[in-house]
């Protein structure tokens, strides 16, 4: 833990930099600036915890996901006035206790899509290219000589189109791939102007060689990909989630994949993080795991953080950016 301390402006808690993002960067002398800064170098893993550590703070800059931010924590936290969430997704505060509780609430949108959208196309490409299996056999003195699946040519279907969609639209547009998606609320003109086509999200998942998810984790789209939508994907079709583990049904998608009824599945995002020891996606031969570090480069870190240190400062100076809630 480490702490800053002013007699005057806002007290800032960092309760789960672990690992550090806050704490040796750059906008930890900006943040200090605006009040006292106290950061936490381990996860806020149970809601005891994280009371503990928010319960005085004027502002509580959430890192990972794993910190809940749930009513009744929030209802104990009487100075409690803003939530800067270090990430586009909001799933792990409640919002309607913080509209009640007036706790503005807000995010960093689009900071990170460069960085989502490479590790998406990683993720398909990995799994057309056999990369992991052929890796494995040089390691063990073999030699592959089956071929290997290309991009090129194939259909991409976005499953959401916000600022990580829209980009991984434009990667697998320059890879030579056909794209086509499916949004809640769907940029007619964007995608006049690229060349993308909307469709029904059954018709996507249909069509589709490689089905990428983008959506944000929310009401509507929880359990969105389940049994019945994987099973309208062809037998040769990849699927890439790169957003929240719970928007797909996993022991549906861990069927299909066991079964060869998709050929494949990239994952950087999991229902419960890290994911356990043994799990049923550890023993599949034909799915590329990565442990949620999609966004995790130093460029989106440096700007995902300037626009925290921003939300926070216009909050408090009362012309408010990027608001959720």
């Amino acid at each position: 833990m480490t702490n800053s301390s002013t007699d005057d402006g806002l007290r800032i808690v960092v309760p789960d930099d672990a690992p550090a993002a806050v704490a040796g960067s750059a906008q930890e002398a900006k943040l200090q600036v605006l009040g006292g800064l106290q950061t936490y170098d381990s996860l806020a893993s149970t809601p005891d915890l994280l009371l503990e550590r928010i319960r005085d703070a004027d502002v509580a800059i959430c890192i990972r996901n794993s910190s809940q931010f749930t009513d009744d924590v929030l209802s104990q936290c009487s100075r409690l006035k803003h939530i800067a969430v270090f990430g586009i997704g909001v799933d792990m505060v409640d919002l309607e206790a913080c509209k009640r509780l007036g706790i503005t609430v807000t995010n960093i949108p689009g900071y990170s899509a460069p960085a989502v959208a490479e590790c998406a196309l990683t993720l398909a490409l990995s799994v057309s290219r056999k990369v992991r299996q052929n890796d494995l056999l040089i390691r063990e003195g073999d030699w592959a000589r089956a071929p290997v699946g290309q991009l090129y040519g194939k259909t991409l279907g976005i499953i959401g189109a916000g600022p990580i969609g829209k980009r991984m639209a434009e990667l697998g547009l320059a890879v030579g791939m056909n794209v086509m998606g499916w949004t809640f609320h769907p940029d007619l003109e964007w995608g006049k102007r690229t060349g993308v086509t909307w469709a029904s999200i059954e018709d996507v998942m249909s069509a589709a060689d490689v089905v990428s998810i983008h959506v944000r984790l929310s009401d509507q789209s929880r359990g969105l990909v389940d049994a019945a939508k994987l099973a309208l994907m062809k037998p040769s079709a990849i699927l890439v989630n790169t957003a929240r583990g719970a928007i797909v049904d996993e022991d549906a998608l861990v069927s299909a994949l066991d079964a060869g009824r998709i050929a494949g599945a990239g994952l950087d995002v999991f229902v419960t993080e890290p994911l356990p020891a043994g799990h049923a996606f550890t023993k599949l031969d034909n799915v590329v795991l990565s442990p949620h570090v999609a966004a995790s480069t130093p460029e989106t870190d440096y700007a995902g953080l300037e626009m925290v240190v921003d939300n926070i400062r216009n909050v408090a100076s009362g012309s408010p950016t990027n608001v959720v809630a």
